[in-house]
Formats: C-alpha cells, sequence, structure tokens
C-alpha cells in the first residue's frame, strides 16, 4: 500500500513540475534562471528548519507548494534560516526568487 502512495506522489510531482514548466513558458518574465551558488539543505528536512544561501547576500523570496499544487507556505528569508516546522512530512516544491533569478527544487519532509 505504501509503495502506491509514493507512485502517486511521484506522478502528481511530474504533473506539478510539468505545470509550472507551462506557466513559466507562457510568461516570460518568471522564467526559471538560475540562482549563482544556490544551496539549500538539509533535504530531506527532519529538523523543521532548512538553510538557504547562494553567492549574494540579497535577501530571497521562498515559496512552498505542496504536490496539488497549493500553496503552503511563503516567506522572505534575509538570513540564512527558514522554519518549516508548520508542514507536514510528505513532498513538497520550494520555488526560490533572488532579485530576477529564481529556482524551483523538491523538497522532502520527514
Amino acid at each position: 500500500m505504501k509503495k502506491n502512495y509514493t507512485y502517486i506522489a511521484i506522478l502528481l510531482l511530474s504533473l506539478f513540475s510539468l505545470t509550472m514548466s507551462a506557466q513559466d513558458s507562457r510568461n516570460s518574465k518568471n522564467q526559471d534562471t538560475s540562482i549563482e551558488g544556490l544551496n539549500f539543505y538539509p533535504n530531506p528536512v527532519s529538523n523543521g528548519k532548512i538553510y538557504i544561501s547562494s553567492k549574494s547576500a540579497m535577501e530571497k523570496d521562498i515559496t512552498i507548494f505542496d504536490v496539488l499544487g497549493k500553496k503552503v507556505l511563503q516567506a522572505v528569508v534575509t538570513s540564512k534560516e527558514l522554519s518549516i516546522s508548520s508542514l507536514s512530512p510528505g513532498v513538497y516544491i520550494i520555488k526560490i526568487r533572488e532579485g530576477e533569478a529564481t529556482a524551483t527544487r523538491k523538497l522532502i519532509v520527514k
């Protein structure tokens, strides 16, 4: 039974990624451009906090979506630390925006 949930989560994550790509390609302002030196850890998360860093010291706009595409957390990070203790265990998509650059990654919460 657990394998079925894993396959469904992977399928939903794939569909979400395709939807995000289609939306970004329709709107040239929101096309993903890489954030130089982006690093976020730990992933998977088990302590309720993630740390996000890049070569730039600019503030970062963080949006986290569940696998169905629902926004579950939005924050602006000026330091490296972000509390995600309000998130239930599962698979999420994290979108990080720094200036004009954006990056989208998978986030796993245990």
